[in-house]
């Protein structure tokens, strides 16, 4: 799919597609976020970062599952 980048006011943007924007499920005001990948960008509304660390933490409550049900005392 084609976009142009456009004059913003004093910013540049991109306009999307609203096939792209129904797809993403975006609504005015939310986040984008570009990651690099060795064919170019990926644009998303979820944040790389905080779903890398989502996994690093269900990770970390699996190994050490036993010692957090005694922590909450169940």
């Amino acid at each position: 799919m084609r976009t142009t980048v456009t004059q913003v006011g004093n910013s540049t943007g991109v306009i999307l597609p609203k096939e792209v924007v129904a797809r993403l499920k975006l609504k005015k005001g939310d986040s984008l976020f570009l990651t690099e990948t060795p064919d170019g960008y990926m644009i998303t509304p979820y944040d790389p970062e905080f779903e890398e660390q989502m996994g690093a933490a269900h990770r970390g409550m699996a190994k050490y599952r036993n010692a957090l049900h005694e922590l909450a005392g169940k």
